[in-house]
């Protein structure tokens, strides 16, 4: 095998532009197993799919980590590689996805010229692929034995009830975090996310006929009403924060005063100091408005990954990007949330949007553009292997009362 560092970085991109039709049919093999949050048995099937694909690349077995206590829900992988006793690099993914079973019978796996189209193939299973192959690769090409702890879960996208633990635990374990979600517009990395708090607001009323009696109903639909018109005064005219009501239920049947209703809210912040201002007024002005008895639950679920917590391994990027001859895609700020939340605010350095380019998170036009995965993957493999002597860990903390459950 060749020295440590001796491996030329455009070597690496090389084998693994090469190795881009391979890459193609494991991701093509990935998205066929899908893998709604929801379906236990859909998960357990992609998550064998995962590991045989990593096996195959890595030369290892994963652990498979626990199943969810409260709900049987099957638990992520870990690939935890190089010398046990030091501090690893934390590669971060999941495998659950949005969208229900069978959405592959009507939207297929394609791939027309450089755009490959199916259920997850941007959020973020293209992203998955990648960062094996990178690892993977560096490995294999330059011999060193660099500390990686590549882990996926299975359920980051109903808000990681069990797996954000695991993620945090390693977190704190590890010098840096880099999260392969897919990339923002144009490719760029994220260095700063919202923060995430999710909100279940119900009201308690009386039935009553609504054309025999109403006057002696309460409705609770009118109370909620006026609960959500007033939550708009929270969000900012700039974006910055925003409080969005999402889903609302009320009522029993068309000729009766609702003794029930409820609505779920979606608040993001830019900083911890706006998420505790938010969360406090919030539960005021819902006090203040309602005039039926009502009940919030919920709260923050994640905390901003704020710009300082990527400061440096944005750098280090760069730098990689240059090493390998690649175009700088630069990098944004993103209101949407990932476990890379998690990471920072355990302390460790924590760069997002590593996977794949692409766009359509949660959308019918999903994309992902198969000509930039090897750039991304070598971009990923090169990080990973400068990672371990470029950034020191442990320097940024954030705290607050970060709850993992949605309700």
């Amino acid at each position: 095998m060749p020295a440590p560092h001796a491996l030329d970085p455009r070597d690496l991109l090389h084998r693994l532009t090469a190795e881009t039709p391979s890459m193609i049919a494991d991701l093509e093999r990935l998205v066929a197993a899908e893998s709604p949050s929801s379906d236990g048995d859909a998960l357990r099937a992609c998550r064998d799919v995962l590991a045989e694909i990593g096996t195959r690349l890595l030369g290892t077995a994963p652990s498979v980590l626990p199943d969810d206590p409260t709900d049987g829900r099957p638990g992520g992988l870990l690939w935890r590689l190089g010398p046990a006793d030091a501090r690893p690099v934390l590669l971060v993914g999941h495998f659950d996805t949005v969208w229900p079973l069978n959405t592959l019978q009507r939207r297929p796996f394609r791939v027309d010229g450089a755009r490959a189209t199916g259920p997850g193939v941007f959020d973020m299973k293209a992203g998955l692929i990648q960062g094996l192959y990178g690892v993977a690769r560096l490995r294999e090409m330059s011999g060193e034995d660099s500390p990686v702890a590549f882990l996926v879960t299975a359920d980051e996208e109903i808000g990681s009830p069990a797996g954000g633990r695991v993620v945090t635990e390693w977190a704190r374990k590890s010098r840096a975090a880099l999260v392969l979600e897919g990339a923002a517009d144009d490719g760029a990395l994220k260095h700063a996310r919202k923060g995430w708090s999710f909100y279940d607001i119900r009201v308690e009323g009386v039935a009553a006929h609504a054309g025999l009696e109403p006057g002696k109903g309460r409705n609770a639909l009118t109370d909620l009403a006026r609960i959500v018109v007033a939550l708009e005064s929270l969000a900012a005219d700039d974006d910055r924060i925003t409080v969005t009501p999402t889903m609302a239920h009320a009522g029993t049947t068309q000729n009766t005063v609702p003794d029930r209703a409820y609505v779920t809210v979606d608040v993001r912040v830019p900083d911890v100091v706006a998420q505790k201002e938010i969360d406090a007024e919030l539960r005021r002005l819902v006090a203040a408005t309602a005039q039926l008895p009502y009940e919030i639950t919920g709260g923050p679920n994640r905390p901003p990954l704020e710009e300082a917590s990527a400061t440096d391994l944005l750098e280090t990027a760069r730098i990689c990007a240059d090493d390998l001859g690649l175009h700088w895609p630069g990098s944004a700020a993103v209101g949407g949330i990932s476990d890379g939340n998690l990471c920072a605010a355990a302390g460790t350095p924590t760069l997002d949007g590593l996977g794949a380019v692409g766009g359509g998170p949660h959308a019918e036009h999903e994309w992902v553009d198969v000509s930039c995965m090897a750039e991304r993957a070598a971009l990923v493999g090169r990080m990973v292997g400068i990672l371990p002597e470029a950034v020191s860990p442990g320097r940024v903390r954030v705290t607050g009362p970060y709850g993992l459950r949605c309700n």
